[in-house]
């Protein structure tokens, strides 16, 4: 019989400003400029999702037996209705699932499906976060060498008792 065993995993509790702000560059640089140029507008930098947000739907993952959560990379429809102003822009969706062993001894992490009161199956999912662009309150530059303020704000508490903005 063969036997896997699980390890936990410890979240990383924080990343460099160096490491973030080379990604996001590299990012714009590789894929969000010809993005934007194809779709001719800025597409989608970042999603934004409160904590009560996040909360709760982690809460609804649970209660259905997830154990995790799946990021999806997504571009919605040139002509979505639900919000316009996201028509044709990336998207994340968020996705929750459930570990279970393999066929061949390795885990895989299922999404959980439900079926509403219509039988029909549906995803455990949240994409309801707040999108930027369009929604960021600033305009995002095309210089991918240029870090927008509005994309990773970070309050750093310093030794001496004061805060930094990063």
């Amino acid at each position: 019989m063969l036997t896997i065993e699980r390890k936990p995993l410890v979240a990383q509790k924080s990343t460099s400003t160096q490491y973030v702000e080379k990604v996001i560059r590299n990012y714009k640089q590789d894929r969000w400029i010809q993005n934007s140029e194809k779709i001719g507008k800025e597409d989608t930098l970042s999603a934004w999702w409160s904590i009560e947000e996040l909360e709760g739907f982690l809460e609804e993952a649970k209660r259905h037996g997830g154990d995790g959560v799946k990021f999806y990379f997504g571009a919605n429809d040139a002509d979505y209705q639900e919000k316009p102003e996201y028509a044709d822009r990336q998207t994340l969706v968020m996705v929750a699932t459930k570990q279970k062993d393999g066929l061949f001894g390795g885990v895989a992490n299922k999404d959980i499906y439900v079926r509403d009161v219509n039988g029909q199956s549906n995803l455990i999912c949240n994409n309801g976060g707040k999108f930027c662009p369009p929604s960021c309150g600033v305009t995002i530059t095309t210089d991918p060498d240029v870090y927008s303020p509005e994309i990773g704000i970070t309050l750093v508490d310093t030794a001496d008792g004061g805060m930094m903005i990063v």
